[in-house]
């Protein structure tokens, strides 16, 4: 069981909504960079290529190619100066880790593009709420739990100092 403790920290970090994006896609991730007292934003644009961590340790990798040269830069899921991350295109992968495409060359780069129906972008975007509202649900209830085992230790504790 973790710490509560954990859990609040947890909860005041973690991003408000949730970046929709998988391995394969292009992606074009837009950072907030601070040079003085300016602040601009900047976009990166590329090939997401691997997602690890959980949590707030989360990380995500995104590959583009600048002179004929790989440029890979890894962003913090969670992190303030991730203004947001935009879909252009979706990749159809057989895999979570896209490291190989580091030694291809030319036209081979290329993932192909995942074509989604518009009845099966709308089923997924029904099934993201559905399971938005059942995890906000199960949170309310994990909360309602705590407060009631929390109220039952303090009545414990009175009717101790009680006696």
């Amino acid at each position: 069981m973790r710490n509560r403790l954990f859990d609040v920290v947890d909860k005041k970090y973690r991003r408000a909504k949730e970046l929709d994006f998988e391995i394969g896609d292009t992606v074009v991730v837009t950072i907030r960079i601070v040079e003085g007292d300016k602040e601009r934003l900047q976009d990166f644009e590329g090939t997401l290529i691997a997602r690890r961590g959980g949590g707030l340790d989360e990380m995500f990798t995104v590959r583009k190619i600048v002179g004929n040269e790989g440029v890979e830069r890894t962003f913090p899921y969670h992190s303030p100066k991730v203004v947001g991350v935009r879909v252009t295109r979706h990749g159809r992968v057989r895999r979570c880790k896209l490291y190989y495409l580091r030694d291809r060359v030319g036209k081979a780069r290329k993932v192909r593009e995942r074509r989604i129906s518009a009845e099966a972008r709308r089923a997924a975007a029904e099934a993201r709420a559905a399971k938005a509202r059942a995890v906000a649900e199960a949170q309310a209830t994990i909360e309602a739990a705590r407060a009631d085992e929390d109220s039952e230790t303090s009545d414990a504790e009175v009717a101790a100092g009680a006696t």
